[in-house]
């Protein structure tokens, strides 16, 4: 079956047998068949969905197109954590090292940058000398010593997925539920975990605009999880406004050593505790998500969490000797506002592409990223502005892109005359 028949069948809202699709997605891996045959397929699937059971066999073939790993024998709780992409969501920087040093043992492969949001891998990479490229053996020996290893995807595990994951950003079919359960979960099984907490981004700055949505993703990867003996909890929270005070590539890793040194945003911490209290549930560590924050607010305000932190990235090459004085950016810019009042709305999605301008993310597979690049928000939702104090505050390294990142936010802060809260989370 070529593609063109897998594309009519999609299209007809048949079911695509697991042998053709198996063989479809080894051809491509194989590169028997390019990307110009694959972008119609993804197309299809993201204009018509996939069944349960589709989703399932999808998620199985990208799991089985390379490597996985085992850690049997080992007496922490095996877990991670994966977030559905946002502005400014630093998260996983945070919450990995603060899991490892309740006990937990967390193996967290970690993507790139995708449309407008931002790559794990990407800001770890920021770091002198840090890996994010080991072999397995390195990463499992890591994971068992240290008790947390981060780094990007590898080629050899889900290499199907690698490989459909760069496309999709190219083609306007990131915000497809099978698609995005079959990469988070294929990736996430492939690293021999009994336990997930994911993060369902929703909002204006998400891939899931609305709740609804958010409820649909979370409910197939749920079932996907479980499908595979994971054990998966979800949570819910919002990117009606960037996570954080700061997005972009070496300002979030900054943000995210202060905070696991106590100095952490209060939204951006309220998302870390409330993950981490499930994976310590889930652990048997505690039983009480009350008593769940208490322990992640003990270790981050005795050191043990940015030692964790610290342990891991000797372990991986890395040197933060020089922290201080890492990617200073050449050229900075202020938007400031033109009224007073209240913030009462971001457009998230705006500023997460401001950011990539910015020199922050990719819009072609091989563009290349400005470490000194990113924003830092001066005012959020429900605070209190006078005309010309300052909204965002964006640097980098290349004075055209922060221009032209610049006039893309004139407008992306509305100002009212009531005060707005901002709901953090929500069905949780």
């Amino acid at each position: 079956m070529n593609s063109n028949q897998l594309v009519q069948l999609k299209k007809a809202g048949e079911i695509i047998p697991k042998s053709e699709l198996e063989s479809f997605i080894t051809a491509y891996v194989n590169e028997s068949i390019g990307d110009d045959e694959m972008t119609p397929f993804l197309k299809a699937v993201h204009a018509n969905g996939m069944t349960d059971e589709e989703t399932i066999i999808l998620t199985d073939i990208m799991l089985n197109s390379g490597d996985r790993i085992h850690f049997s024998g080992m007496d922490p709780y095996v877990a991670d954590k994966h977030s559905t992409g946002g502005v400014g969501d630093k998260v996983s920087m945070v919450l990995g090292p603060i899991m490892a040093a309740a006990g937990l043992a967390i193996p967290m492969l970690t993507g790139r940058s995708l449309g407008h949001t931002g790559g794990t891998t990407d800001k770890f990479e920021t770091i002198p000398g840090y890996q994010t490229s080991l072999t397995l053996e390195q990463f499992k020996a890591n994971v068992e010593t240290v008790g947390i290893c981060i780094m990007g995807q590898t080629e050899t595990i889900c290499p199907a997925d690698r490989k459909i994951y760069a496309l999709r950003d190219v083609t306007g079919t990131i915000d497809s539920i099978p698609l995005i359960s079959g990469s988070i979960m294929s990736k996430k099984i492939a690293e021999g975990i009994q336990g997930l907490v994911l993060d369902i981004k929703t909002g204006n700055g998400a891939f899931m605009k609305t709740v609804d949505e958010a409820l649909s993703l979370g409910r197939m990867l749920q079932m996907v999880g479980e499908a595979f003996g994971v054990k998966t909890d979800v949570v819910y929270s919002s990117m009606n406004q960037p996570l954080g005070r700061t997005a972009g590539l070496w300002c979030e890793m900054a943000e995210s050593i202060d905070a696991l040194q106590g100095d952490g945003e209060k939204d951006l911490m309220k998302v870390v505790f409330e993950l981490g209290s499930k994976l310590l549930v889930q652990a048997g560590i505690t039983r009480s998500e009350t008593s769940a924050i208490s322990i992640q607010e003990n270790l981050v305000q005795s050191g043990k969490a940015y030692e964790k932190f610290e342990e891991m990235v000797v372990a991986q090459g890395g040197d933060l000797s020089n922290a201080s004085q890492l990617h200073q950016p050449r050229f900075e810019k202020t938007v400031y506002a033109e009224s007073s009042g209240y913030i009462e709305f971001m457009d998230t999605l705006n500023i997460g592409w401001a950011g990539v301008a910015l020199g922050c993310g990719r819009r072609q597979k091989d563009d290349r990223l400005d470490p000194t690049a990113g924003i830092e928000f001066k005012a959020k939702i429900g605070d209190k502005v006078a005309k010309g104090d300052p909204l965002f505050w964006c640097f980098n390294s290349n004075e055209n892109q922060l221009n032209s990142a610049i006039n893309s936010l004139q407008d992306s802060a509305r100002i009212g005359p009531e005060k707005t809260t901002h709901k953090l989370f929500f069905n949780n």
